[in-house]
């Protein structure tokens, strides 16, 4: 796929979610078949740009390209020094986020917030797009501030019109969160209303799902969020399935298990030892979720203080599974209940 000036391996994307698409989580999904892997939601307050957490998701050593970005703010002055600052600091692709609906996003008017004043939108995509002449700005929001004011068609033509060079909608306005189910037929009207690559966001679970939202809204491509937490390669399979029609068999536990530990591994190295333990907890529990025997072991692993420990329990449960069958098998849908993360 083209896409902002890139060619990617795929129109698959890494939806930005806070606390999970840190260094680690997006190398790992663009190594087992995403395209693009959007950061975490980085700030536009230039007073937290030294803070531990806002360099730490500036940190882009050795992620593969493109490295897109995401920026959040209200300020038109103030997203386009950080779109400046990014791309001196290794953003290839600067995403605006307009589709964050949490409180503590929304009431400082950014995020999906913003849907809300339309001209101040366009003010702030204008300042962004001048500020990075030579980086390429991508936009991401929802269908809407509520069900009865689905603006999303609004915002894109606006966003066409100031230079924005991609769009990602997610299927649910900002009142909605992530209750009930997405809907599609806004993203598939607004394909129709603007030239710019559309990414339709939302549900996408499974690869029929992927194919379905695809051929049902016209989309260029599907960003996937929380389906990929504890299943990164979900990736590859959609891959697999639009380019073959088939499903491939689920992955051998011995695989997952080498998958989880280098993924522990890379999170103990970015976070240090005693973070990266808590962090990797909130994996674990996903990788596990739905595996047969994973409800004690998941309530076990958050009462293990240190790196060894963790370890040696997850190399237990991968080794008790592969005894019982090569191959994944889950006993519960592991998308059944989602974690209320905050995904932009």
């Amino acid at each position: 796929m083209q896409f902002a000036g890139f060619t990617l391996r795929n129109n698959l994307f890494v939806a930005p979610m806070a606390g999970v698409t840190d260094r680690p989580f997006r190398q790992l999904c663009k190594k087992l078949g995403a395209g693009v892997a959007v950061s975490e939601m980085v700030t536009s307050n230039s007073l937290l740009y030294g803070s531990e957490k806002t360099r730490r998701r500036a940190d882009h050593t050795g992620e593969v390209d493109p490295i897109s970005v995401q920026i959040a703010g209200a300020d038109p002055a103030m997203m386009a020094e950080a779109a400046r600052y990014n791309a001196d600091n290794g953003a290839q692709i600067i995403d605006i986020n307009m589709g964050c609906p949490a409180k503590k996003v929304c009431n400082v008017m950014a995020g999906s917030a913003l849907m809300q004043d339309e001209p101040l939108v366009a003010r702030i995509l204008e300042a962004v797009v001048k500020a990075v002449p030579d980086t390429p700005v991508t936009l991401k929001f929802r269908t809407g501030w509520n069900r009865a004011n689905k603006n999303a068609p609004t915002i894109a033509r606006i966003a066409e019109e100031s230079g924005i060079r991609a769009i990602a909608i997610h299927g649910r306005t900002r009142a909605d969160q992530y209750m009930g189910e997405a809907e599609y037929d806004t993203i598939a009207h607004v394909k129709t209303l603007v030239k710019i690559p559309v990414i339709a966001n939302g549900d996408i679970t499974s690869p029929q799902k992927a194919k379905h939202v695809l051929d049902y809204t016209g989309a260029d491509g599907v960003m996937i969020g929380r389906a990929a937490q504890g299943r990164p390669w979900i990736f590859r399979e959609i891959e697999h399935y639009l380019a073959t029609g088939e499903l491939m068999p689920p992955p051998l536990v011995s695989e997952i298990h080498q998958v989880c530990r280098e993924h522990l591994a890379d999170l103990y190295g970015f976070y240090g030892d005693e973070r990266g333990v808590k962090i990797a907890r909130k994996h674990i529990s996903w990788y596990t979720k739905g595996l047969v025997g994973s409800a004690a072991f998941r309530r076990a692993m958050n009462q293990i203080p240190d790196i060894p420990a963790q370890l040696a329990a997850v190399d237990e449960f991968f080794g008790l599974l592969a005894e019982a069958d090569a191959r994944l098998s889950y006993e519960t849908d592991p998308q059944a209940e989602y974690p209320q993360e905050l995904a932009a």
